[in-house]
């Protein structure tokens, strides 16, 4: 439904892969929400006790997004919102969003399968907003449901996975150009360059290196990666493979290295985050 996942797109999300989850009931999600916010509201209160459920100036609302899965053996996304109310305001204003961040699992069949009852799998963990609360908030999973937060990077290889797939994507829209930015190595001073390419250009030569429609192998991506790196040394004498590959940038999605993704299309969301959750689950086992 692109009207409840339309808050995903075009957001900096920050990427964690996560351990199942163990003693996760979905039919508690309101006392999760007041637990949550109790606990974050003592953090920031250095320790002080604090009323479960009274008045407290960090609001936390936990909710499910039954359509965010990719088979009917994942579980459901799972949302997670931070909202702040200010004292000075009325009880009739509205709560101001402060932080967002959800578990989810698409395509996430080979961890599922091998986990034990009374565990809830949501390997993939991405989050919007200020880092001392995705530190308060995964402090309180990790103690409530016993599970292990780490933060999920992108490797270069992985970069080029993306940049093969998207750029071969068929948009209803005009398509952004495909950019890749590499960072040179053992410089005094940091070096970024960026190559941008046309994108039907891209896709064309995607399309002349895929044998397969629908199936991508390694050989593929690293032949669309030579050819664009020499058509790239053929301009201007530089030889990008000695660089390392640290962002990709498509009509599609844009990543980098450091676990943070821009999805900015609704109809490969769902191809996005199967890519994200076999990363997550690779980190895992």
């Amino acid at each position: 439904d692109p009207q409840k996942t339309a808050f995903l797109l075009r957001k900096a999300w920050t990427l964690y892969s996560v351990t199942p989850l163990y003693g996760f009931c979905r039919a508690r999600l309101r006392d999760y929400a007041r637990l949550l916010g109790a606990f974050i509201a003592a953090e920031k209160q250095k320790g002080l006790a604090v009323e479960v459920g009274g008045e407290l100036d960090i609001k936390a609302a936990l909710s499910s997004l039954a359509d965010l899965r990719g088979s009917e053996r994942d579980q459901a996304a799972l949302l997670v919102q931070l909202s702040s109310r200010s004292r000075a305001s009325s009880r009739s204003s509205e709560d101001k969003p402060v932080w967002s961040g959800w578990f989810c699992s698409v395509f996430g069949d080979d961890l599922s399968e091998n986990v034990p009852e009374h565990f809830t799998c949501l390997p993939l963990f991405l989050t919007h907003g200020a880092e001392t609360y995705t530190a308060l908030v995964g402090s309180w999973f990790q103690k409530t449901f016993d599970c292990c937060f780490r933060r999920l990077a992108i490797s270069p290889l992985n970069l080029s996975w993306m940049v093969a797939m998207w750029a071969g994507c068929k948009l209803d829209r005009a398509a952004s150009a495909v950019e890749l930015v590499f960072s040179v190595p053992r410089l005094s001073h940091p070096l970024d360059i960026s190559y941008a390419i046309h994108p039907e250009d891209a896709k064309a030569l995607w399309d002349s290196v895929q044998k397969t429609p629908g199936e991508i192998t390694q050989e593929e991506v690293d032949v669309f990666m030579d050819c664009l790196y020499a058509h790239f040394h053929r301009h201007f004498k530089i030889h990008l493979s000695a660089a390392k590959l640290v962002k990709v940038s498509t009509a599609v999605a844009s990543a980098h290295c450091d676990g943070i993704i821009k999805i900015l299309h609704s109809q490969y969301l769902p191809g996005v985050l199967m890519l994200l959750t076999e990363l997550a689950i690779s980190q895992i086992q």
